[in-house]
């Protein structure tokens, strides 16, 4: 057994009672292992689908056109991301896993999609010898569902393969809105490559606009449901209820989806439709965001003066530690030191993060064996953080 005291602050706080440190097994990061083999896997099976739809497109639509069309994309692509980046700071998501949420959305949904739209056009034309499917069908029901249920799948996958990653509704929002983020952008590419092939410059410019400027974040908006969905399964003990979690937001997201495509189809006034349907969901999912970011505000805030109580930090640390006035105190600190230590600060600081959605779970009794091993792991980075922050 050894026996993990806690640190000396490494930033100006308040003086502190001295109070008995708890011992400790000798930690193991037994879910870093797991979690490093599953976005391993899952992002080779996913560059290799990339290369693939990489080819298609490039058959499709050209080389040229085909990088013209990439960096178009990019644009909303930049800006979705930042947005997400934005969404996950409080308590970041490995990267690992959101690489896996990008290629999936980008290359297997993607994938899914175009083999399931081919299948159709191959049905119709057998029962239908030189007829074609209804343009309305598909764009109102079959590809809502469609690509609802391939979006969904990978952020159910991170789920089901790393559980631990989900600590509630935001962590699905976050993988969620990235898988989104990866199915968009190479949608865009095909549609600005078909804009430009078929109507130059100025079609494309138009398309640009509509889909680049004005609604970048339809497909994030469409999957959070699924996300959110699934996180609210997770954060209720996860098992085999998530599966209802998760079809209950399927038909959230493959209904409002539906409903952006079908007001595009048969409405005339897109400027009208974009204020009236996109601009309230949107509005609505940034008061939701902006909710869920302060409950987990006061979670990490709530979980971590538990281990105050018992001498693992400081009460003033908690509020360095837990708010976001106190963290940027704290890296303000890091920065000012000589050599800086932002980056051991930045450790320090997501630890304790972690730490306390650890300890929540291990509260609320969701997946309580793992979440002990992870508490005794992060306790004992913390106190090696503090020393490093101290050398």
């Amino acid at each position: 057994m050894s026996h993990l005291a806690p640190g000396p602050s490494p930033y100006p706080v308040a003086p502190q009672p001295a109070v008995a440190a708890p011992a400790w097994a000798e930690p193991v990061r037994g879910r870093s292992a797991s979690g490093s083999v599953f976005a391993i896997i899952g992002i080779v099976i996913g560059g290799l689908v990339g290369l693939l739809v990489v080819a298609y497109l490039a058959l499709a639509l050209g080389a040229s056109v085909l990088a013209i069309g990439s960096l178009l994309a990019l644009v909303p692509l930049a800006g979705v991301l930042l947005a997400v980046r934005w969404v996950d700071r409080w308590e970041p998501e490995p990267r690992g896993a959101l690489w896996f949420a990008f290629l999936w959305g980008a290359a297997v949904s993607v994938a899914i999609a175009l083999v399931v739209d081919l299948g159709v056009e191959l049905a119709v034309a057998y029962s239908q010898p030189g007829g074609a499917a209804d343009e309305v069908v598909r764009t109102v029901v079959q590809a809502p569902i469609v690509e609802e249920l391939a979006k969904g799948l990978g952020v159910l996958l991170v789920f089901a393969f790393a559980r631990w990653q989900f600590d509630g509704p935001l962590d699905g929002l976050v993988y969620a809105a990235v898988v989104a983020a990866g199915f968009a952008f190479t949608e865009n590419i095909i549609y600005f490559g078909s804009a430009l092939i078929e109507g130059g410059a100025e079609s494309l410019g138009a398309t640009f606009v509509v889909r680049g400027i004005f609604s970048p974040f339809a497909h994030v908006l469409f999957t959070a449901c699924t996300g959110l969905c699934i996180g609210i399964g997770a954060r209720r003990g996860g098992g085999a209820g998530v599966i209802g979690w998760f079809l209950l937001g399927l038909a959230g997201a493959i209904g409002l989806h539906a409903l952006w495509n079908g007001s595009l189809a048969f409405g005339d006034d897109a400027i009208g439709l974009y204020v009236t349907v996109q601009v309230p969901i949107f509005i609505a999912a940034v008061l939701l965001t902006v909710a869920l970011r302060r409950q987990e505000v006061r979670v990490t805030r709530r979980r971590l003066a538990e281990y105050a109580a018992v001498g693992w930090f400081s009460h003033a640390e908690v509020e360095l530690l837990a708010t976001p006035a106190g963290r940027r105190q704290a890296r303000s600190w890091a920065r000012a030191q000589h050599p800086p230590r932002t980056a051991t600060m930045k450790r320090l600081i997501a630890d304790a993060t972690h730490l306390a959605f650890a300890r929540q779970r291990i509260a609320t009794g969701q997946g309580a064996a793992v979440a002990v091993v992870d508490e005794q792991a992060l306790l004992a980075s913390i106190v090696a953080g503090r020393r490093a922050l101290l050398r």
